[in-house]
């Protein structure tokens, strides 16, 4: 017999095992215990979506909550075969359009039989087609998830857009920051912040070193700090900049300084600038970006793993969607040129980092794949392989899962290996 997470709305909300223990040794009547029993007995592990699968839409209730209020789904959603909806995404099909179906399937499966991590999502576009999307646990199609720092990676491609118009150049990477602000207060500032660049932000080398105790302290003056001061408190507060200190360090507070970067050089407000120049052009309208005291959005937003889908194929696309150039291509490809080392214990050795995005190579069958992705905290993902014109997402809520380890030996396989014929 197999068992799913399912009872979720209102009856159950733990693991097989834990269910089962709850029925092993409370009192239920013969007749109710042999019509849950019958029920279990009734279902599958997974369910491979056809015309009459369970859907892994969200309520209109759904939709006005959090990711976090979310009730795990009544059964896994799997799907080799995406259908087409209106959020300007083509869609294709596993093993026609790309991509070994079994291989994916059965790593799907996996997923979902927890055997391999706890996800809220794995969606895989070839080609700029959707050609296969999963969801598990609180993972919804069109629910926002939260994307932790792949926000910033967001942040990188505004700036990116930023260039194409003509609101900064890829010389103004070089210059420093605040040669932007013309209301800051130079004479308050600590020693050598005038040597910081746009180019260091951008690649969290500000050198800005500022206590968790002042960060605080500032967050909580926020309504006291008002303007771009939130710039100027940074500045002031921190220790003096040196060359020592203008090494990696991985902080919130260099993309909150790009950001107010991006807020002085575009015309409007920067929030209307990514809703408008970045999300719309892309189809994106359901989204939530948090802001700050002075409405400027901070680096905290959810999307949809479909609109991750779409930011990922606009990376691999040099920054082009619908035949238009929405995003720099050199700006891009400073990006892919990007050697700047993390030193943080938490991050692999192995990974490179530059504008926000990291990179690394994997490997199947002694060739090497580069890739660029977009990593956030819970295991939040954009890994694009130009080589293959692949794009992969995943979602999760938790920091055991593997998601570089099965990239590498579970999904780039199926696609390296395996001959398709597009339609």
């Amino acid at each position: 017999m197999h068992i799913v997470r399912i009872m979720t709305y209102g009856i159950f909300n733990q693991d097989e095992n834990t269910m089962f223990r709850e029925l092993k040794f409370k009192k239920l009547s013969p007749l109710i215990l042999l019509s849950v029993l019958s029920s279990l007995s009734a279902c599958t592990t997974t369910h491979v979506a056809n015309k009459t699968s369970p859907s892994a839409e969200a309520t209109a209730d759904d939709l006005s909550k959090s990711y976090w209020d979310m009730f795990y789904l009544e059964q896994d959603f799997i799907n080799p075969s995406p259908e087409l909806r209106k959020d300007s995404l083509n869609v294709g099909e596993l093993g026609i359009d790309g991509g070994n179906k079994e291989t994916i399937v059965k790593l799907a499966q996996d997923i979902s039989n927890n055997n391999e991590g706890k996800f809220d999502s794995l969606l895989i576009s070839h080609k700029n087609k959707l050609v296969f999307e999963s969801y598990y646990r609180r993972g919804r199609i069109d629910l926002p998830h939260d994307q932790a720092s792949v926000t910033k990676a967001h942040l990188s491609l505004a700036v990116g857009r930023a260039i194409q118009l003509g609101y900064l150049t890829l010389e103004d990477l070089n210059q420093p920051v605040v040669s932007f602000f013309n209301d800051l207060n130079p004479l308050q500032h600590a020693k050598g912040v005038e040597n910081i660049t746009l180019r260091d932000v951008l690649n969290m080398r500000s050198g800005i070193r500022v206590s968790t105790e002042q960060v605080t302290h500032i967050t909580n003056q926020s309504r006291k700090i008002r303007g771009f001061n939130y710039t100027q408190a940074f500045l002031q507060q921190s220790e003096a900049i040196t060359p020592e200190s203008q090494s990696f360090r991985y902080q919130g507070i260099d993309p909150r300084i790009a950001m107010y970067v991006l807020d002085k050089v575009i015309p409007g407000s920067v929030k209307d600038f990514i809703k408008n120049e970045v999300l719309a052009k892309l189809g994106i309208t359901q989204y939530q970006w948090k802001d700050d005291i002075n409405g400027v959005p901070i680096v905290v937003a959810s999307f949809t793993s479909r609109d991750m889908i779409k930011l990922g194929q606009l990376f691999v696309n040099d920054g082009q969607w619908n035949g238009e150039q929405l995003i720099s291509k050199q700006y891009l490809a400073n990006i892919d040129a990007g050697k700047n080392q993390p030193t943080e214990d938490w991050i692999p050795k192995e990974f490179l980092y530059n504008y926000f995005w990291y990179q690394t190579d994997m490997k199947v069958g002694g060739k090497t794949y580069k890739t660029k992705f977009a990593w956030g905290g819970g295991e939040q993902y954009i890994l694009t392989f130009k080589q293959l014109d692949l794009v992969v997402v995943f979602t999760a809520s938790s920091r055991q899962n593997e998601s570089i380890k099965f990239t590498e030996e579970r999904i780039l396989p199926a696609f390296v290996n395996h001959h398709y014929t597009s339609r």
